[in-house]
């Protein structure tokens, strides 16, 4: 956690920004994975309440009172029992000093509070919630039930949390560098030990392992696999075979639970097919393009845009698409390739603030996303960007034979696809690039002390030279 006068001064800056009523943030439980007893699943506090709290411990619940000024942390100190089995922890009174907060309740006076306000006709303040035991909380402290809760879920709330979090204040950079370092072991961790005969389970593994050593956890379940055509492809127990391409998609959480997220596309056997490198050639224009058009002021759904159409002149060369460019991406043609955004906001979350609605963290009444539109529906970030955000970059190719055979039988965009040709890529698979990259004042940098390597030559080195 970060020193006390942090958590204290984002809670000043949250009632500047708020008009009246109170406030509740609701911190995270235990989630047990088979049975009561087996936290198998590892405790990841709510990170809005991490933001405003700093508290990493289960069962707490913050009250902010914006009509006299008054903050409460909530929550009961656990009893012999629990310290017998997991150690001695602070007091709810211990960890409301170190944070700032001069008033501590225990958890039953919470309904007291939110009774009285809603007896006052007071407005009670809440981010949308996204685990099923705190919407039952709410269904019995609010009398709101759980189908609409994210409707009741108070707007200049999730307004004011994403115009704090959006824009990261130094020391969060630093933590996101930190989670950046973390990235690039698990990284070329992967690169190394990738080689024919292994299984995709097994190098994720090992991916994994480096994210537990060094940090709190992966900051999202590890996608390495040989389909990268799957956006979201489970390592299986399948094994790696020479000539094929493997996606490892992955990234770390600090032990102070900021992000990083970085994908590579690299061959299984070290070296890049003529074929894979034509393909491989557009990603990696498209991903270094974004980085030199991403700049404060710039919406990131021009540049978005802006790579689509690059990406569809390229593979017009290789006679995957025809016709007018500027066409094409309007329809949606590159869609088949591109089914998804360039980016997200990057920090605590992986995706950030995503619980809040991406069209709340990622949009504005400027930037609406055409969410009739396939591919265009999955834009997460397309707001103006200012100098402090954290967006991924992240273009990719997709052969989906699925996609490809649905778009083929109903002639959707027919005229910018060259089918015939799209048909003989169907064994190809996917590729994407990925890094995070920090808005500054006048442009974007990487984040992370080392590059992980992404350019063919340097991928093909550091393969063989660390086998």
């Amino acid at each position: 956690m970060f020193d006390k006068a942090t958590y204290v001064g984002r809670r000043a800056k949250l009632r500047e920004l708020m008009k009246d009523g109170i406030i509740i943030l609701f911190g995270n439980n235990e989630s047990p994975c088979n049975y009561p007893s087996n936290g198998y699943y590892p405790f990841r506090q709510d990170s809005s309440f991490l933001y405003y709290f700093g508290l990493n411990r289960d069962g707490l619940v913050g009250v902010i009172d914006l009509d006299n000024g008054t903050e409460t942390l909530v929550g009961d100190d656990i009893d012999i029992e629990d310290i017998v089995w997991y150690g001695s922890v602070d007091s709810v009174k211990d960890m409301a000093e170190r944070v700032g907060v001069a008033n501590t309740a225990p958890m039953k006076s919470l309904k007291s509070i939110c009774n009285e306000a809603m007896r006052q006709k007071r407005r009670i303040h809440f981010l949308p919630p996204y685990r099923h035991d705190t919407k039952i909380q709410i269904f019995d402290l609010l009398g709101i039930h759980p189908v609409q809760q994210k409707e009741a879920a108070s707007i200049e709330l999730i307004r004011a949390v994403v115009k704090m979090r959006s824009t990261k204040e130094q020391q969060e950079i630093e933590e996101l560098e930190r989670a950046a370092v973390i990235g690039y072991k698990m990284h070329t961790t992967a690169m190394r030990l990738t080689k024919p005969g292994l299984t995709e389970k097994f190098v994720a593994g090992q991916v994994d392992s480096i994210a537990l050593s060094y940090g709190a956890m992966t900051s999202f379940a590890t996608i390495f696999s040989q389909h990268g055509e799957i956006m979201h492809g489970n390592p299986s127990m399948a094994k790696l075979e020479s000539g094929r391409l493997v996606l490892c998609d992955c990234g770390a959480e600090t032990i102070n639970n900021y992000c990083s997220d970085n994908t590579r596309t690299f061959p299984v056997n070290g070296k890049f097919t003529d074929r894979q490198l034509e393909i491989y050639s557009i990603v990696e224009a498209c991903h270094d393009h974004a980085l030199d058009v991403a700049k404060p002021g710039v919406k990131y759904m021009d540049v978005h845009f802006s790579i689509c159409r690059l990406m569809t002149e390229r593979l017009k060369e290789l006679g995957l698409m025809k016709g007018d460019v500027d066409e094409a991406v309007a329809a949606g043609a590159h869609a088949m390739f591109l089914p998804h955004g360039l980016g997200h906001m990057m920090g605590m979350d992986v995706h950030d603030m995503e619980g809040l609605d991406q069209i709340n963290v990622g949009f504005d009444e400027e930037t609406r996303p055409r969410l009739d539109q396939f591919g265009t529906n999955c834009l997460r970030m397309g707001r103006r960007l200012e100098e402090g955000f954290v967006v991924t970059d992240e273009p990719g190719i997709y052969f989906i034979p699925a996609l490809i055979d649905d778009w083929k039988a109903s002639g959707h965009c027919a005229e910018f696809l060259n089918f015939d040709k799209i048909e003989t890529y169907k064994d190809f698979g996917g590729i994407r690039i990925e890094d995070d990259i920090l808005i500054t004042k006048d442009g974007c940098r990487f984040l992370g002390k080392d590059r992980i390597p992404y350019h063919p030559k340097d991928i093909e080195a550091y393969m063989a030279e660390n086998k």
